[in-house]
């Protein structure tokens, strides 16, 4: 069974657990630990609500276990952002015309990056996980294409990646039983900080460093539970 099967079949059964008012938003697959788990976002008037389902579409309740994967899916996904993954097609065709309208300095080695980097992105839907999130932090277009993002990529990459922290944001106040709106914005720093060590790391070439990332970010988000 394919990937797109794969996540299509959890996406039917997932309909079921929705409640009222809720219909499901998308289906995230990861694996991590040995296990497939699937995240699965509803949303509704209220917001938007987190449930994890396993391999035969069962509801998780593992917590180590759905914080990993969590926290697997938000590196994979910052990563790909942070390397114009998530507009990549328009970035490619921003540097072909820059090219042909500055010639800037770099600029066919950013086009080759670019390139690079379309052999190693994964098409949706993919499964975050650790082999994937190594191949992306050891692809050395990572940074090079970081370093001419904002200037070729311009307000779309912007607001892409606004989105991109507000939906991280949801995930982890979905997590942490987040109501008020203190405890919003503390989860809104929380990612935003996320977003801003990974990037620097990918700009730095410090691939160890951003697989060094995982840890200390899942104790981080376990200390918080236990707090609660």
């Amino acid at each position: 069974m394919s990937v797109a099967e794969d996540v299509g079949h959890i996406a039917s059964a997932a309909a079921a657990f929705a409640g009222p008012g809720e219909h499901l938003a998308g289906v995230l697959a990861t694996e991590t630990l040995g296990r497939r788990v699937y995240l699965c976002a509803f949303e509704s008037a209220k917001g938007r609500a987190w449930l994890a389902l396993g391999a035969a579409a069962e509801p998780l309740t593992e917590r180590r276990l759905v914080r990993e994967a969590a926290s697997l899916a938000a590196l994979c996904e910052v990563a790909e952002e942070s390397a114009g993954g998530g507009h990549l097609t328009e970035l490619r065709a921003r540097l072909a015309e820059l090219r042909e309208t500055d010639n800037p300095l770099g600029i066919e080695e950013a086009e080759a990056a670019a390139s690079e980097l379309a052999d190693t992105l994964q098409s949706e839907p993919r499964i975050a996980s650790g082999a994937y999130l190594d191949a992306l932090a050891s692809e050395p277009a990572f940074a090079r294409l970081f370093l001419v993002e904002v200037y070729a990529a311009g307000e779309l990459a912007l607001e892409r990646r606004a989105e991109l922290q507000r939906r991280f944001a949801d995930a982890v106040a979905a997590e942490l039983g987040a109501r008020t709106k203190t405890e919003r914005f503390a989860c809104d720093t929380l990612v935003a900080a996320v977003s801003a060590m990974v990037t620097a790391r990918l700009a730095a070439g410090d691939t160890e460093g951003l697989r060094a990332l995982r840890k200390p970010l899942v104790d981080l988000v376990t200390r918080a539970l236990e707090q609660r």
